[in-house]
């Protein structure tokens, strides 16, 4: 749904999750550092030169620089903007939300994950939009097991995004990693298709990005004139989280914290 794939899902040795884990500290550390830096005043670009310097200090390369032809280290989504959001000189304002995504390249592995967060003082709408894309990632991780189907994960994803009053951006999702930033499966945050008891299960050794992207009233997604900045076409705003996993011991395992 969006990204060109083209080979089974993987299932990694151990020294391999190891080199994914490494890739996928440094965007947790990443994210952690550019919400540290969001207030007022900052701009979009100044946010992607600090996230890109990081990765660049800590031995890796930001991976979503070039790629598809994106020019910049960091998606930096505004308010509407959902996802894959061009850094540019806009100035962060009270009140505003952003979401941040970042991925690495590191010894041959990628990493990748995201975070939505607030500017200064934010609305209870906001906050809750936020929480949902939240709250629905932790949801997922903590629901995984040996032996599900993604599909099921993604009906279950759904229904809490649902459950919370919001829906699920349409045309986008998750997806696997590993030497490749974009691998099978497609894990859509909604059921594709009727039958949630069909397609792959989940199996120790795979690893995954999940990430819920949240819309208001309407799922349908659209690109706006820069070719990369992703709304709904309800126009309001959306939140965005994203973590990658490792199945290990049949549950999953977050690999992109600092």
């Amino acid at each position: 749904c969006g990204w060109p794939v083209t080979m089974a899902i993987a299932l990694r040795k151990n020294d391999e999750i190891a080199s994914l884990r490494a890739a996928n500290k440094i965007v947790g550390a990443t994210l952690e550092l550019l919400a540290s830096h969001t207030k007022p005043g900052i701009t979009l670009k100044e946010l992607d030169a600090i996230g890109e310097e990081f990765i660049r200090s800590q031995g890796a390369i930001p991976s979503f620089k070039g790629l598809y032809g994106f020019p910049s280290a960091v998606c930096t989504s505004v308010n509407e903007v959902i996802i894959h959001g061009i850094p540019t000189d806009y100035a962060l304002k009270e009140g505003d939300i952003v979401g941040f995504d970042v991925g690495t390249k590191k010894g041959g592995y990628f990493g990748d994950a995201a975070i939505s967060v607030g500017v200064g003082k934010i609305s209870h709408e906001d906050e809750a939009l936020i929480a949902c894309s939240k709250d629905a990632l932790y949801f997922a991780i903590d629901i995984i097991k040996d032996g599900m189907r993604f599909k099921e994960l993604s009906y279950e994803i759904e229904q809490f995004i649902k459950s919370k009053g919001f829906v699920p951006l349409r045309g986008f999702c998750g997806h696997g990693i590993g030497k490749k930033p974009h691998e099978e499966p497609e894990i859509p945050n909604y059921l594709d298709g009727g039958n949630a008891k069909a397609g792959p299960k989940i199996k120790n050794g795979m690893v995954f990005c999940l990430e819920p992207m949240i819309c208001q009233k309407e799922g349908t997604s659209k690109i706006l004139a820069n070719g990369w900045d992703v709304v709904s076409t309800d126009g309001l705003r959306g939140s965005h989280y994203e973590h990658t996993v490792a199945i290990i011991n049949g549950r999953a395992e977050i690999l992109s914290i600092a």
